[in-house]
This record gives structure tokens, sequence and C-alpha cells, in this order.
């Protein structure tokens, strides 16, 4: 896609929403668990180009901020939900924000996505 190799990181719930959705794997790619990718980054055994994470709440808000201090890099924090505005407002560290509501349809966030992404790749 694009040369675009996506990794994605989530805990096993997570990871299984993204199989059932993406079952051959045309958007997702490699499927990791989340705890091990964080380790992974804190160790340098990974690296990646840029960053992009999906936050719904506080946890959300963590992995994003924790990914950030480690590997130093700017992250594009994706909010979405029924509170996405004041789970952003939460967030302290540098990092680009693409918001929308999107609680029963991903339409929303997937067209802000669209929109921002040649940008955000451009420019990271």
């Amino acid at each position: 896609m694009l040369g675009i190799s996506p990794v994605v990181a989530g805990n096993q719930a997570a990871r299984m929403q993204v199989e059932v959705s993406d079952p051959l794997h045309h958007y997702s790619g490699e499927m990791v668990d989340l705890d091990t990718c964080i380790a992974d980054l804190a160790e340098g055994r990974r690296s990646y180009s840029y960053y992009m994470i999906f936050v719904h709440n506080d946890a959300g808000v963590s992995y994003a901020a924790t990914v950030q201090a480690i590997t130093g890099k700017k992250v594009v924090a994706i909010l979405y939900g029924e509170h996405f505005r004041e789970v952003g407002e939460t967030i302290g560290f540098p990092c680009e924000k693409v918001a929308a509501k999107a609680v029963h349809n991903p339409m929303p966030l997937k067209k802000k996505i669209d929109e921002v992404l040649p940008w955000v790749v451009s420019n990271l």
C-alpha cells in the first residue's frame, strides 16, 4: 500500500477487531502486542518512520505519550469516541491531532484521516 508497511500494535481485543475487519490484511499488515511493542521501542529493537495512535480514553493518551517520550518522534493522536474533545484536551505532549466523534459510525473519522494523511506523512 503506497510503499507503507503498517504495523498494528494493540491489546488482544483491539487486534481481534482489526483481524475481523481486515482478515486478509490488506490494510493492517503486521499485528503485534501493544506492551511488547512498547518494550521493543524502549529497548531499541523496533523503530518506525511515524506513529499514529488511536486514542479513545486516558489509556490511549498514556500510550501516545509513552511512544512520544521513548522515541522522541512526533506522534499523530487519532481521537475518537463520545468524549473525543475532552480526551484531546488532556494531551500535554507535542503531537498532531486528528479528531472526530465516530461513536458507532467510523466514516467521520475515516474522512478526517483521509483528509490529513497525505499532509501528516509528508510532514513527519
